[in-house]
């Protein structure tokens, strides 16, 4: 029987996990590596498909750029935002578009993939479910010294990072993600 790969870090108690903000105009990532309750800063970034690109281009620019990060970060895992839209449809659909892009990405790769509502996220980092950008990059920074944070895309990524790096797993060892998933 074939065994799935587990990298040598997963074995050892180290986890390293991206972040991922989903945006069509800007997509933050941001990767941590955890051990228990120890966090630590990898790298993060933003992907900015050119506006002048067709939708079709934009989206097959965010699939290089995303698949290019974790192919040379190796992540275990990784963790994708909710999306929350106030927008009109139009922007909905394709906020949707490029989110799904995002979701497939890491799960094409073997990544399993875990999605985290943003008020859980902010919650998790600030400690109130409505932290302000401003609120959410000041933890960050706290919480992984010596980041190297350009702005609230990679923020708010890495902050999706450390509240899956936070809640993967539940006391007694279970998985706290199914099939993508939170558990409720």
């Amino acid at each position: 029987m074939d065994q799935p790969w587990i990298s040598y870090g997963a074995v050892m108690g180290l986890v390293r996990i991206i972040g991922i903000d989903p945006g069509l105009r800007r997509c933050g990532w941001g990767i941590i590596e955890s051990r228990g309750n120890h966090l630590g800063f990898v790298a993060c970034g933003t992907i900015v498909p050119d506006t002048g690109m067709s939708l079709a281009d934009r989206l097959v620019h965010l699939f290089e750029r995303l698949s290019d990060t974790i192919r040379a970060f190796e992540p275990d895992e990784a963790a994708v935002e909710e999306t929350f839209v106030s927008a009109g449809a139009r922007s909905a659909l394709k906020l949707g578009q490029a989110r799904g892009v995002v979701l497939m990405v890491p799960a094409l790769l073997g990544l399993e993939v875990g999605e985290y509502a943003a008020n859980l996220v902010k919650k998790s980092i600030t400690g109130a479910g409505h932290g302000d950008k401003k609120q959410v990059q000041m933890m960050v920074r706290t919480l992984l010294p010596g980041s190297r944070i350009a702005g609230s895309d990679e923020a708010d990524a890495l902050a999706v990072a450390i509240c899956h790096a936070h809640h993967r797993t539940m006391p007694g060892g279970g998985s706290n993600f199914v099939s993508g998933k939170l558990r409720a």
